[in-house]
């Protein structure tokens, strides 16, 4: 069995894990956190399988001893889900190996009833049950059930761990991948996302138009610009990544004049062109207005609002 082979990096969570396996002293329950997409299933699906044993019917998700908590509300985990999917039958032994696996994915939605249920099982958990709690953020958690879990927090990948991640799990060439790379910041999920997406592509061709041409834009084109970007799936949280990326390259060129240092390198010619005519003092007041932007949607102000006020700090800058 390839132990952890679906988990990029994080060596350290992995041989905690392994050597807890190989010393007999797997706790009852754990509280995996990190941010959407940095492996956090995968590695409890990998750990759930070193346990029981069996990695291609827990990989399947049909293994009689690894149980995965379902909950019908899309935001809410609530206490009928924990009774369930973990308190009904938590009494039962094993059927095939010796434990039982049960892992509640997006813990934090958890109600605090369903804290409250899931805290009798942790407090006087069967020696054969171990419970794994996949969070991004522990504050959301009761202090008495995370007091009961051991915790590990994952932490973003390496560029280099998640080029061979990406080599194995998809066929991409080497623009696509250093742009995947350099975009994920740390997080496999987000590359495996935006790895070979029609619908990224499609965004990061909208972006390179806005960049290169912005300086002669109306502002009805803005209008409809804006429209355009705002129809896309992923919402603006891409849009944004990807400009701060662009002007990053923009600042590094401008400041070592070396083309291998930026990621969007098939826009080298226009990055050259724009260090030209920019200063690295306007770079910065664009860089600084497009997080001001994200946090302004964030808080709920008028996006074609927000969004038109941007792009005319990057056109005057």
């Amino acid at each position: 069995m390839n132990m952890f082979g679906n988990v990029v990096d994080n060596d350290f969570i992995k041989d905690r894990l392994k050597n807890a396996i190989s010393n007999g002293t797997v706790a009852h329950a754990y509280l995996i956190e990190g941010e959407r997409g940095m492996g956090k299933m995968n590695l409890a699906m990998d750990f759930a399988a070193c346990l029981v044993g069996d990695e291609k019917r827990v990989m399947e998700r049909n293994h009689p001893d690894v149980f995965i908590v379902e909950h019908e509300k899309p935001d809410t985990i609530g206490i009928d889900d924990v009774r369930k999917g973990i308190s009904d039958t938590v009494s039962i032994r094993p059927y095939l190996s010796d434990r039982k696996i049960y892992i509640v994915g997006e813990a934090e939605k958890m109600t605090q009833q369903a804290q409250n249920a899931l805290l009798k099982t942790l407090e006087e958990p069967p020696e054969y049950v171990t419970i794994l709690l996949l969070c991004t953020d522990e504050k959301a958690l009761l202090e008495t059930v995370l007091s009961r879990c051991i915790k590990l927090k994952m932490k973003p990948a390496t560029d280099k761990g998640i080029e061979a991640y990406l080599r194995r799990n998809c066929s991409i060439d080497d623009e696509e991948l250093n742009i995947a790379v350099s975009f994920a910041a740390g997080n496999p999920g987000k590359a495996l996302r935006i790895a070979g997406s029609e619908e990224f592509r499609s965004l990061y061709r909208e972006v390179m138009r806005l960049c290169a041409g912005i300086k002669h834009m109306s502002a009805n084109e803005m209008l409809s610009y804006i429209r355009r970007i705002r129809k896309y799936p992923s919402g603006t949280e891409d849009f944004f990544d990807l400009l701060q990326l662009r002007y990053r390259d923009l600042m590094m060129y401008k400041v070592t004049k070396d083309v291998n240092l930026i990621t969007f390198r098939g826009e080298r010619a226009d990055i050259m062109e724009a260090a030209a005519l920019s200063s690295c003092e306007g770079i910065e007041y664009i860089m600084e207005a497009i997080e001001k932007c994200r946090a302004r949607l964030k808080a709920n102000v008028n996006p074609e609002l927000a969004l038109e006020l941007l792009l005319l700090t990057m056109r005057e800058n």
